[in-house]
């Protein structure tokens, strides 16, 4: 969750370290700091809050001279928000200064013996004892100090060191937490998210678990965790800096709710060429699959849960779905014959990665679809596939979330031809579907430009609930996450036919009822299902398929969405959910981009 970064070079190194701070403020975070290290002396700034109240305290950087920095922003999780427990810590001696992005799981055990050698701790975290043990063991080789460190620690970590007698250097370590190396000019950096570099450089190294690096202004040095130095290729970013700000949007996420359209377009039509879908990067043996198993947290698993429709209802293949944080404990049947589809946004979030191993030590095939290219998912998965979505900087993904559908939707139709589960003239009709969603997703913005004031009649609502049948509900169960996360109003999503098991009970005089009916199959249910819950006072808004005169004869308000292929629906139909959830959220005063409470990739599980 928390953000790290490290910057050594000619220029002030504060200044770099703020404005990557910045960019990273969307993982979320609760306090910041920085070290900055000057004429063999390290000086820290930290604060509780965002960064504008660290750039205040530093003058912007100007306070802090010196060429050599890191910096953090931290998400609590072992001791309070406040200054004392904010990073970067510094050792007794003042020599090292650590940042860490992880957790220690032994800390307890290694803080009672550093304190019985009379090491004296000042905060409440687990990521004091490692500046300690830098101090312990240091003997002059960083390279053989970190190595020792890294042996005593059990959990994850990304760390960025700074050490007294290692003038214009920065060091970096990592297990099973992200971490990248930019390589600049004249400069170079390290850093948790791709995001903090790319107005610097578009050329980074991904450092893998157990690689140690040492980075200079001029050169950038890896070692193996044997310390043999190895050499590492240089991979090139195509994001741009541009398409990480704002562009003229009131906040990111309503920019990318807006880049939907662009984003997913940029997702299938590379993949259909001449009326077939070509997946280059997925040589896989799919006659050998009894079995496909999508596994996530979240969005990425709420995406799952419509792909598992049109998995099932095309390739004719049976789909389970397990929550990430569910899987590994659990004792599914998995073996050879089961294909582990991994969805993720960023590729590090902490809970997939291991049920992915989980699974793959039992025999799985694994698929990721995941966005960020190098990601620790993407090198994990036998096969990957990229969503292309580009940066996405809101905490509550929407471009993230529909590229994954979509991608899910290109690999469904590929498979279903592989596998001759559907005619020539049926697999034409689809592939010219898919084509056809980036202009009704352009569509269905245009049918809701009024949205805006539909907000204006839930937004002070304490409670709110989703409900919809197949496909529906599983865009109910996304919709409500949206609401609940971003406008911090109560939102739950039900399969329609299950309100008379008990749930009805919560409906009253003017209860919110968001009722999704754009399967043409089962929307006669989820009609009934909407009668049920005004007779009892609910303030029903639909979300249907335009011009459908009956619903909107029964509804409070209605949404619309173009007329579609049931099976592709759910791509459209959550457009005006998350519409809804930010007008809501704007209309309540909230921290739209950065909600309370979340970060943009949970690295710790």
């Amino acid at each position: 969750m928390c953000g790290i970064v490290g910057f050594t070079g000619a220029e002030s190194a504060a200044q770099n370290i703020l404005e990557g701070l910045e960019k990273l403020e969307y993982r979320g975070y609760d306090s910041a700091g920085v070290a900055v290290l000057n004429d063999g002396i390290i000086s820290i700034t930290k604060v509780t809050g965002r960064i504008a109240a660290l750039k205040e305290k530093t003058n912007n950087g100007l306070a802090l001279p010196g060429t050599t920095a890191i910096g953090h922003t931290r998400w609590a999780t072992h001791g309070a928000p406040i200054d004392i427990n904010a990073h970067p810590h510094i050792s007794n001696d003042g020599r090292f200064a650590v940042v860490h992005n992880g957790i220690i799981e032994n800390y307890m055990d290694l803080k009672v013996s550093l304190i019985k050698d009379g090491y004296r701790f000042e905060s409440e975290t687990d990521t004091e004892v490692v500046v300690h043990l830098l101090e312990k063991y240091y003997n002059g080789s960083m390279k053989d100090c970190i190595r020792k460190v890294a042996a005593k620690l059990k959990g994850s970590y990304a760390l960025g060191i700074l050490c007294t007698e290692q003038p214009n250097k920065i060091f970096a370590t990592k297990q099973s937490s992200p971490l990248i190396l930019g390589v600049g000019v004249g400069e170079n950096y390290f850093a948790s998210d791709v995001t903090a570099l790319i107005s610097h450089t578009q050329n980074v190294i991904y450092l893998e678990d157990g690689e140690f690096a040492e980075i200079d202004r001029e050169s950038i040095k890896i070692y193996d965790c044997t310390g043999t130095e190895i050499k590492k290729s240089i991979s090139h970013v195509n994001w741009d800096i541009q398409a990480a700000e704002k562009g003229g949007y009131e906040h990111f996420m309503l920019k990318e709710i807006v880049e939907q359209p662009r984003a997913v377009k940029a997702t299938l039509t590379p993949r259909i060429r001449d009326g077939k879908i070509v997946l280059d990067d997925l040589d896989l043996d799919l006659t050998g699959i009894h079995k496909v198993l999508i596994t996530a947290c979240g969005s990425a698993y709420y995406a799952g849960c419509a792909g598992k429709y049109i998995i099932e209802k095309l390739c004719q293949i049976p789909v389970e779905l397990q929550l990430a944080s569910e899987l590994r404990y659990s004792s599914l049947i998995i073996n050879d014959g089961t294909l582990l589809i991994v969805l993720s946004q960023s590729g590090e979030t902490a809970d997939t990665i291991a049920a992915m191993k989980e699974c793959s030590e039992k025999g799985a095939k694994t698929l990721a679809i995941v966005n960020v290219v190098g990601s620790t998912v993407a090198k994990l998965a036998d096969y990957t596939l990229y969503t292309n979505a580009g940066p996405e900087i809101a905490v509550a993904t929407t471009k993230g979330y529909t590229t994954q559908l979509a991608t899910l939707y290109l690999f469904s139709v590929y498979a279903a031809g592989v596998l001759g589960r559907l005619s020539k003239e049926k697999y034409s009709q689809l592939i010219k579907e898919l084509l056809s969603i980036p202009k009704l997703l352009q569509e269905t913005m245009d049918m809701n430009s009024k949205i805006e004031n539909t907000a204006k009649k839930y937004f002070n609502s304490s409670s709110m609930f989703f409900i919809g049948r197949n496909t529906d509900y599983a865009v109910a169960l996304e919709g409500a996450l949206k609401m609940k996360e971003i406008s911090y109003i109560h939102a739950e999503s039900y399969a329609a036919g299950e309100l008379k098991h008990g749930t009805i009970a919560l409906i009253s005089e003017g209860t919110p009822v968001i009722a999704l009916a754009c399967n043409e199959d089962i929307k006669e249910k989820t009609i009934s299902n909407m009668v049920e819950v005004k007779s009892r006072g609910a303030r029903v808004l639909a979300v249907a398929l335009n011009d459908d005169k009956k619903i909107a004869m029964l509804a409070n308000d209605i949404i619309y969405v173009p007329r579609f292929d049931s099976v592709f629906s759910p791509i459209l139909e959550v457009i005006p959910l998350q519409l809804l959830a930010y007008y809501v959220a704007k209309f309540n005063g909230c921290d739209i981009d950065k909600p309370k409470n979340l970060a943009k990739s949970v690295t710790v599980e």
